[in-house]
């Protein structure tokens, strides 16, 4: 119960980490945490890349565990996320839609490090992230058919006029909404998994300081249970890093399905 009783602070203290604290000048104008660890999440991405293909032109055969993986997430993203969903298009469109997937995909990897806390985690950074999807697929639109046509094509034609007008206002409410839904859904995914992460952490380390202070058998009692939340705190890491990967997969498709939408539009 004594290890209980310091949980309140304990959680307080975890949630003030998960807010914007200034790393350099102050948090309307200076250096985040948040933005620091994208930073770290972006050099560590341009980093992998390059040595990925400087051990990419070493060999025409693939070799190597971090070589083999990184074709595979390449090709991954080509197929599943370009080719399957965009057709012929794809190719145009294969750099956005991958450069989108591997910055998700660093910070989310980078976020499940203890002390780290990347741009996903905070809702700013996954709203701008919404912002560049869904200003990338009004652009292609507007492309493809000129605004006015654009415009014209949320409804479709042949319509009583009252049921075309309705059917506009649903169609471009449904359109705002889909940047609302890609940020709010990574941001969630995200902190949620933070939070969850860290509260087994405390647990686990509230039950084993006893023991560092003092052996007794109450001390031996609370290690066996900090053994306990351990354990179960390293299912939840590898269900973390699942889900790191899963969110940036879901919100990369689902970007790519906008785009398709607005490149079959006539």
């Amino acid at each position: 119960m004594d290890a209980l009783s310091k949980l309140p602070d304990a959680m307080d203290e975890l949630l003030d980490g998960f807010m914007s604290h200034a790393v350099v000048g102050d948090t309307t104008v200076g250096l985040t945490q948040y933005i620091f660890w994208m930073f770290v999440a972006i050099a560590l991405l341009f980093v992998v890349m390059f040595v990925f293909k400087k051990k990419q032109a070493q060999s025409l055969v693939p070799q190597g565990f971090f070589v083999n993986g990184m074709e595979y997430l390449v090709e991954f993203t080509r197929d599943d996320m370009c080719k399957s969903i965009l057709g012929d298009t794809w190719k145009k469109h294969f750099p956005f839609i991958a450069a989108l997937f591997f910055f998700i995909l660093f910070n989310n990897i980078v976020g499940i490090i203890p002390g780290c806390h990347p741009g996903t985690g905070t809702m700013g950074v996954t709203a701008a992230l919404a912002l560049v999807s869904f200003v990338y697929f009004i652009a292609v639109g507007i492309k493809r058919l000129g605004v006015l046509g654009y415009l014209k094509s949320f409804a479709p034609k042949g319509l009583p006029l009252p049921m075309t007008i309705m059917v506009w206002i649903i169609e471009l409410f449904s359109t705002f909404l889909r940047l609302i839904t890609l940020a709010v859904r990574l941001f969630c995914n995200m902190f949620a998994g933070h939070v969850v992460m860290g509260t087994f952490a405390i647990l686990a380390s509230l039950f084993f300081e006893p023991l560092l202070q003092s052996f007794s058998v109450a001390a031996l009692g609370g290690a066996a249970v900090s053994v306990f939340w351990v354990l179960i705190l390293i299912v939840i890491y590898l269900v973390e890093i699942l889900v790191a990967v899963i969110q940036a997969y879901v919100f990369t498709l689902l970007s790519a399905v906008y785009i398709q939408l607005v490149e079959e539009e006539e």
